[in-house]
């Protein structure tokens, strides 16, 4: 059995999957906020009932928002502060008398995704997450590719590239991202950055589900706003595409529900590939917000 924990800063959502990848069981708790022994109690404790629940020892595998293992080998996630700046990772291995494997939710997600029955003859894919920020992660045959410090795949904090630049107009300010840099991709491309775009564009508030329904509605200003946003997301997607030449794209976070990104993007993408590329397959992610629980216990399977 693949035990998925999918560990947010309000719950941990547990899921149990067996060796063809279905989901036999779910269950959710309150996340911890006070006590590193109750976060690691909560974490034993799940683990402890879905063994007995089905008789045996699962492999155990944990998604969390932040950086898994830092140098000296403790978390940091600053929503997780019960946990955040501890050895989580090894602490929970001699706690339940086997591996605990950890990644990011980001390659969660893409991992989830690229383990779908349908998705998994691609080598390369490529998850990215259009949502409150902008995210992703790279699995090669089947595994996440980390880096050092588990930064793969935060495309969000790259740089607006030169052609993003002229789409948007070069008198367009650049915002200052949360991560304390200016003018990273996220501050335009994630749903806040949606709306602030249509907002510095025409002067009006409105929300991300707000533009959209407009854009439904066949408003001008919507549709070229939308067609406006695409090609920054293209002229985007095609500088990542052009580092790691995924099989496929998977798009996920809450803007992914907006069909329109992924029927559009194939075609708006050559211009900003090498002349040799091609435009691999894109697809809106299938799996929601079990996506999280679901990579957590795929860190565990292997194409070999």
């Amino acid at each position: 059995m693949y035990y998925g924990l999918d560990v947010g800063g309000s719950k941990i959502a547990l899921g149990v999957y067996n060796g063809q990848r279905q989901q036999l069981w779910e269950t959710r708790i309150p996340t911890p906020h006070d006590s590193y022994s109750q976060f690691l109690a909560a974490i034993t404790g799940l683990v402890a009932t879905a063994d007995q629940r089905f008789g045996g020892c699962g492999h155990v595998g944990i998604g969390i928002p932040g950086i898994p293992e830092a140098d000296n080998g403790t978390l940091y996630a600053a929503n997780l502060p019960a946990a955040s700046g501890r050895p989580v990772k090894a602490d929970l291995s001699a706690l339940l008398g086997r591996e605990v494997r950890m990644d990011n939710d980001a390659n969660c997600f893409a991992l989830s995704e690229a383990w779908d029955d349908e998705f998994s003859q691609y080598p390369l894919v490529l998850g990215v997450i259009l949502g409150t920020g902008v995210g992703g992660g790279i699995i090669v045959n089947g595994q996440p590719l980390t880096g050092a410090r588990f930064i793969s795949g935060e495309f969000g904090h790259m740089r607006l590239p030169v052609d993003a630049l002229r789409i948007l107009g070069w008198d367009t300010p650049l915002r200052r991202c949360g991560c304390g840099q200016t003018g990273c991709i996220e501050t335009v491309l994630s749903g806040p950055g949606f709306a602030w775009l249509y907002h510095q564009r025409y002067g009006e508030t409105l929300t991300a589900p707000d533009i959209i329904a407009r854009y439904h509605r066949h408003d001008p200003r919507a549709q070229q706003h939308v067609a406006r946003y695409l090609d920054v997301l293209a002229a985007c997607l095609a500088n990542w595409l052009t580092m790691v030449d995924a099989h496929l794209v998977v798009i996920g976070g809450g803007l992914s529900q907006f069909a329109t990104l992924i029927t559009e993007l194939p075609g708006r993408l050559p211009q900003y590939l090498l002349p040799v590329a091609k435009v691999p397959r894109i697809e809106q992610a299938r799996h929601g917000d079990a996506g999280g629980m679901r990579g957590a216990a795929f860190l565990h399977l292997s194409r070999q």
